[in-house]
């Protein structure tokens, strides 16, 4: 069941190629307007692109040249299901008969139908919800028998398309660990925003930004080595880019500070490379507090923003932050426009080349 898909979208700027393996969960992360919806909507069936190649499981979904010309299935043609935010079960028929409906519309048996609607309701814990229509659910009801339903129609490929993201966050816990159980076996394609859906229900990662593909790799590897400010900021960590100042770790940023960090793959001095380090690891002083040891990396900036995280305060001075107690905020007298200095240890952060 693996797909191949390239196309282009020119009026969207949009330029993607990618592979899903069979039985794979592929995430797509991006910021708004990346392109994630397009991709969606293109292999669903929804868009046509200007010119571009698509084959899930051997079948072509589309084949259009740099003309426009080409053969394309419709979307009941192609073997893919789409989960959407909202859950869009039909508001007439039980959850019962909402799961029924793909198999009976390929041509199966009533009886059939109900049997594996029910095989399906019972592998998202929802078999006590047979019975009930839409109005009588609730969203985490919703979303688990939409999720039945796309599955009963033994789609060749899962399209998940912000799975959580209309959730009450007590539900979405349990619609994740029922999406972790169905996915096992299944190829998949889930466009998220939260980086906890990604490490829990893919195993692989691709990044689009302005349309195309900046970051690709297991999932793991993508979110603790980022390469993009997006992604970064998903793995709530710091990300400082410039050129390697040698083979040790070194990186000598764009305004010529030397940011020093474990060097987790051989770095080749003046090629591009990337520091990441969490805020966590970050201090904050200001010209009259505090002094430094004489291995730690400094960084001189200006506060642009207090964010309250928690029992923490997030200290942003542009794209890097530390996370500080509320007390040191006070006692440091931090407000936008403060000029402090971040520092850390070079063994809290780690280099690699971009």
């Amino acid at each position: 069941m693996t797909l191949e898909f390239a196309a282009v979208v020119e009026s969207r700027g949009f330029d993607v190629q990618l592979t899903v393996a069979e039985g794979e969960t592929l995430a797509v992360l991006g910021p708004n307007g990346a392109g994630k919806s397009t991709l969606l909507a293109l292999i669903a069936g929804l868009l046509r692109p200007d010119h571009g190649t698509a084959r899930l499981a051997g079948r072509v979904l589309f084949d259009v040249d740099v003309h426009g010309r080409g053969p394309a299935l419709r979307p009941h043609e192609r073997g893919v299901s789409m989960l959407a935010q909202d859950a869009l079960l039909f508001p007439h028929l039980s959850a019962l008969d909402n799961v029924a409906f793909g198999p009976r519309s390929a041509g199966v048996t009533r009886r059939e139908a109900d049997r594996r609607a029910g095989d399906w309701l019972a592998r998202v814990d929802a078999t006590d919800l047979a019975g009930r229509r839409p109005a009588q659910l609730s969203g985490g009801q919703s979303q688990r028998i939409a999720v039945a339903r796309a599955l009963a129609a033994d789609p060749d490929l899962l399209l998940l398309d912000e799975p959580m993201a209309a959730l009450d966050v007590s539900v979405a816990p349990a619609l994740r660990r029922t999406l972790r159980d169905v996915l096992a076996d299944r190829t998949a394609i889930v466009v998220t925003h939260d980086v906890l859906d990604a490490f829990t229900l893919a195993d692989r990662v691709v990044v689009l930004e302005g349309g195309r593909v900046v970051d690709a790799g297991p999932t793991r590897a993508v979110l603790e080595r980022p390469t993009t400010p997006f992604a970064a900021g998903l793995a709530a960590l710091n990300l400082l880019t410039g050129t390697a100042a040698g083979g040790d770790g070194g990186v000598r940023l764009v305004d010529g500070t030397v940011v020093d960090a474990r060097a987790v793959d051989a770095l080749v001095a003046g090629a591009a490379a990337a520091v990441a380090v969490r805020p966590s690891a970050v201090r904050v002083t200001t010209g009259v507090t505090g002094g430094r040891a004489s291995t730690e990396n400094v960084l001189d900036v200006v506060v642009t923003d207090l964010e309250p995280r928690g029992d923490l305060v997030r200290v942003r001075a542009g794209e890097v932050s530390a996370d500080v107690p509320p007390g040191d905020v006070a006692a440091l007298d931090l407000a936008p426009g403060t000029p402090v200095r971040f520092s850390f240890d070079p063994d809290d952060a780690v280099a690699y080349p971009l």
